[in-house]
């Protein structure tokens, strides 16, 4: 264990302490979708989080919840509830007892189990859902309604209390669901969870999937904009289902698709679609922005209120920026493994902050190139602004999948090599750099005037979010962190692929 703490972090509790904890009880909230609401921004205006915790002691635990393992998605708030991905390697229902994809929903108080949705591999092709991964995908959470998509790439609506009030429809068949192929259904028990609906991507869409599912979907009122998880198949070399569309709106009562992308994304992906879309306002419009699969950045206009529901919708493409101009645009099966020269993809999502969008684009982590840039555009142009839209460029010496987290003028970003980067938001001038030790999957988090981030070889690390580099604290955790930390109800909850820590 390793702790490098700053000398004021256990100051004498004085007045000045006790006016912070009351506004840090005035400003708690939820924190029901991945990033901040609409500009997915890492950021939080929680106050009062600790800035270490000792998960050998317990000290400032609050409660911990086992994983299984393999667990990289982001854990989501709200109404008293804990939603993450997980796996099942330790199952928690006997009769379960074979791989799934899982999605826990854990008392907010206690981190006790209150239901769970297991859903069992799809089989055949280890690269249409890969063995003993946990499910990867944020859930988005409004009142009584859980939206997320399932390791099999299936869309679900689900019923936040589960199956404690009644198994509400018009899905019925969740018995038969959470069975293995050819099996007969299990009983309904009160901790599975109660679909309300449910869509297959791969049939409303006819999209291919790879490794697995990464969408954390976007709400705007009767609206579901998602990415599809279109990919390569096994041999990296062919894209399946190239004329699928990589964005797409769906209707959150329904499940029905009602508009989707068509700039051909699919005949330009290197490995698979796995960022998350944004929303920003700009000159008065609603523009949804994407990081695509192909290293460009596109924003659509937003659906209209009224959009019909009786045929599927084009969305308007208000601007495209290529993150990676120079890259090979063809042939694209030909560079893979090429560490030096490849297509770039963009994984992280953009950031909406007022008219600029803050991205990240580069080589893929596992085919592609080691570089990779933290852009700025200026979201108030129109058309290919590839050349005219450029604010600034941040180059960084590794692939990077994260998303930035922009706060105070500054922007923290982590890359593929594990080192964390501190760039003032206006010019992309650097500030500074650390080495958090490995490689870094997830994203920096910021909250309380501090930034928190994580790497795979089990570091935690804490540090003051401001220009002037300050190390604050690291602590050692029991497995890889692969997912991005976030706070709530002035608890920081922090991920390793194994357990999930409330920290207060």
């Amino acid at each position: 264990m390793r702790f490098n703490l700053n000398n004021n972090s256990y100051a004498p509790f004085n007045t000045l302490i006790a006016l912070l904890a009351v506004c840090a009880i005035a400003h708690a909230e939820d924190r029901p979708q991945w990033g901040e609401r609409f500009t997915r921004n890492m950021v939080s205006g929680e106050t009062g989080l600790a800035d270490t915790f000792n998960p050998e002691t317990g000290e400032r635990v609050k409660w911990s919840a086992p994983l299984g393992g393999n667990a990289y998605g982001s854990p989501v708030i709200a109404n008293g509830c804990v939603l993450i991905g997980a796996n099942n390697e330790k199952p928690r229902d006997a009769r379960i007892d074979y791989d799934c994809g899982v999605l826990l929903c854990l008392n907010e108080s206690d981190g006790a189990l209150r239901w769970q949705l297991a859903v069992p591999r799809t089989g055949g092709d280890d690269y249409l859902d890969w063995p003993m991964i946990g499910m990867c995908s944020e859930p988005t959470v409004e009142g009584d309604r859980v939206y997320t998509v399932t390791n099999r790439f299936e869309v679900v609506c689900l019923d936040l209390q589960g199956q404690a009030n009644g198994n509400d429809g018009p899905y019925k068949d969740e018995g038969q669901h959470m069975a293995q192929d050819g099996k007969p259904a299990l009983e309904v028990t009160a901790t599975d969870a109660d679909i309300i609906w449910m869509v297959s991507l791969r049939e409303a869409v006819d999209m291919y999937p790879h490794d697995g599912s990464h969408m954390s979907i976007l709400l705007d009122g009767d609206y579901l904009y998602l990415n599809t998880g279109n990919g390569v198949d096994n041999t990296h070399k062919v894209v399946r289902k190239p004329d699928a569309p990589t964005l797409i709106v769906m209707d959150k009562n329904t499940g029905g698709v009602l508009a989707k992308d068509a700039v051909g994304m699919g005949h330009r992906i290197m490995h698979a679609a796995w960022s998350s879309p944004s929303l920003g306002k700009v000159n008065g419009k609603k523009l949804i922005a994407f990081g695509g699969p192909d290293g460009v950045c596109y924003a659509f206009e937003a659906l209209a209120a009224d959009v019909p529901r009786d045929a599927v919708q084009t969305l308007t493409l208000a601007w495209k920026f290529d993150c990676d101009p120079t890259s090979p645009k063809e042939n694209r099966a030909e560079y893979l493994n090429n560490r030096k020269e490849s297509p770039s993809v963009i994984e992280g999502m953009p950031v909406f902050i007022g008219d600029r969008v803050y991205v990240t684009a580069g080589g893929d982590p596992w085919w592609g190139k080691e570089k990779s840039w933290l852009k700025c555009i200026d979201a108030t142009k129109t058309g290919d602004i590839t050349t005219t839209g450029e604010i600034w460029s941040y180059e960084m010496p590794a692939h990077c999948i994260a998303t930035p987290a922009v706060a105070n003028g500054l922007v923290f970003v982590s890359d593929g090599k594990g080192f964390l980067h501190c760039v003032d938001g206006k010019t992309g001038q650097a500030y500074w750099t650390h080495d958090i030790g490995g490689e870094c999957w997830g994203s920096a988090f910021v909250a309380d005037g501090k930034v928190y981030v994580g790497s795979r070889n089990k570091l935690f690390w804490t540090f003051a979010a401001s220009k002037d580099k300050k190390e604050i604290a690291s602590v050692k955790l029991d497995a890889p962190i692969s997912a991005t930390s976030v706070a709530a109800n002035g608890v920081l909850y922090v991920a390793s692929q194994d357990t999930l820590y409330a920290v207060k």
